[in-house]
This record gives structure tokens, C-alpha cells and sequence, in this order.
């Protein structure tokens, strides 16, 4: 498994970087859109493992609609359109559940379980191609997954070797609070010579306040997902990925992380 998680690394992640480096614009949200919509499967897989038929409902296939239309809005730099699309999957899911009620009255929870997904995934997801298409987007696209994936392999190791107390055994009993730590420093640690390697024009204090808060939300995301997947008695969200699982699974941190960069870098480093 461990071998597997480093062979599957070593080819996705030059594969990617070539991708967000000399990709257009059209061709990364394209390829952002092709994730959302896997990971949004991944998702409803999760959500409705007692009720398999949903998955491919008319609700279902609404919500990859609309989340496509997310990522679109995005790659065309439009906070609005992204606003309207969520707004337009509501009031479709809405509409859908009408005439289901009758029959069907867990339909409601339904309604709300593929609005949070698609909120969950499609946006956050959106949140990345928004970062992209901004002044040095690309570094700062690549600042994310590092620091986020940083903190990810710091908490593993960390934890394998050092961890003695749960950080929350309820939902997740593998991680401790030990590699809750040592994530935090590594990912401080990778944040701060990437920024002085690649954006070294951020010279202030307030991207460790970054670094630190990407860290926090992004174990919450991780532990987020872990919730989903233990209140539907899943280990794995899917197995695309030898050694990882799912997408869902390998970019559950990435997920929380990427909104917080965005308004991040928009209140704080518009131009930079």
C-alpha cells in the first residue's frame, strides 16, 4: 500500500505540474471540472450507500449539471455566475423534489445532502481555478498543494512514529494530536522556503497567520470526510487512485483549504 501511494505520486504529480504550469486556462478548468465531477460521484456514493439507486437520480444528475456550471463560472473569473449556479442547483433540487414527496418523503434530506456536495466539492474546487487565474496564480496554486499536502505527510509520519494521544478517535482513531503537530510544522516549515523561493515579494507576517489556518481547516477537512465515510461504514471514497483510494480521499484537506487561500489572497495579496 505504501509503495503504491509513492509510484502513484511520483506519476500524478509531474503529470499535474506540467498541467497547471503550461496549461491554458480552458484546458485547467476543464480538467478541474472532469475532478468535480468524479469526486462529486465519489461523494454521492458516500452519502447514499444505503440508498444505491440515488446516485444516478434525476436530483443527482442535476447537481454534476450544476456543478460543471460552477467550475465554468470560474474559469471565466465570475464570482456571480458561480453565486447564481448554487443558486439555480437549489431551486432545482427544489423543483425535483416536488414531485417525489409524495412517495418518497426522505426526499428532503435527499435535497440537501447533493446541495452540500455540491457546495462541498464543486466550489471548493472552483475556488482553485479562481486562484489560477489570478495575478501569480500558478505559484500560489502550487503554494496551496503544497502546504496542504505538506501538513498531510507531516501528520502521517509524525503520528506513525510519535503519536500517542487520539486527536478525535470517533471519527478518525489513526490520527493523533502528536501528528496534528508535527503536519503544522512541516506544512509552516514548506510554506515559508516556497515563499521565499517562488513569491518572495510576500514578505509579511500574515502569511504565517496564512500557513497556520490553511493547516487547521485543512485537518478539518480531512477529518470531515473521515465523518462522511464512518457514518457510511466506507474506509475508501473509490479506488482510482492505487494506494490513495479515491480523489474524494486525496483531496478531502484540499477541499477546505483552497476557499481560505482565495479570500486569503484576495483581501490580503490581490496583485501578488
Amino acid at each position: 500500500m505504501h509503495v503504491q501511494r509513492i509510484i502513484t505520486s511520483l506519476i500524478a504529480f509531474p503529470l499535474l505540474s506540467l498541467l497547471i504550469i503550461k496549461g491554458s486556462a480552458l484546458l485547467f478548468a476543464v480538467f478541474v471540472a472532469l475532478v468535480s465531477l468524479v469526486t462529486l460521484h465519489e461523494y454521492f456514493q458516500i452519502v447514499f450507500a444505503d440508498k444505491k439507486t440515488a446516485v444516478f437520480s434525476p436530483l443527482i444528475l442535476w447537481g454534476w449539471i450544476c456543478g460543471l456550471l460552477v467550475i465554468a463560472a470560474a474559469g471565466v473569473n465570475s464570482f456571480q455566475f458561480i453565486l447564481g449556479a448554487l443558486i439555480l442547483n437549489f431551486m432545482g433540487a427544489a423543483v425535483l423534489s416536488l414531485g417525489r414527496y409524495k412517495t418518497d418523503p426522505g426526499i428532503l434530506e435527499d435535497v440537501k445532502k447533493q446541495v452540500q456536495g455540491v457546495v462541498y466539492i464543486s466550489l471548493s474546487l472552483a475556488m482553485i481555478v479562481l486562484i489560477r487565474n489570478a495575478p501569480h496564480g500558478v505559484a500560489w496554486v502550487f503554494l496551496l498543494l503544497f502546504v496542504v499536502f505538506a501538513g498531510d505527510v507531516g501528520a502521517f509520519y509524525t503520528g506513525k512514529f510519535f503519536g500517542r494521544h487520539k486527536l478525535n478517535p470517533s471519527v478518525s482513531p489513526g490520527k493523533t494530536i502528536e501528528g496534528s503537530i508535527g503536519g503544522m510544522m512541516l506544512c509552516i516549515a514548506v510554506g515559508y522556503v516556497f515563499v521565499r523561493l517562488f513569491l518572495p515579494h510576500l514578505n509579511h507576517w500574515s502569511i504565517f497567520v496564512l500557513f497556520v489556518l490553511m493547516n487547521i481547516i485543512a485537518q478539518v477537512g480531512d477529518l470531515f470526510e473521515s465523518e462522511l465515510k464512518r457514518a457510511a461504514d466506507i474506509k475508501d471514497s473509490g479506488n482510482i487512485l492505487p494506494g490513495h483510494g479515491g480523489i474524494l480521499d486525496r483531496i478531502d484537506a484540499l477541499l477546505f483549504a483552497a476557499p481560505l487561500a482565495y479570500f486569503f489572497k484576495l483581501l490580503f495579496f490581490p496583485g501578488a
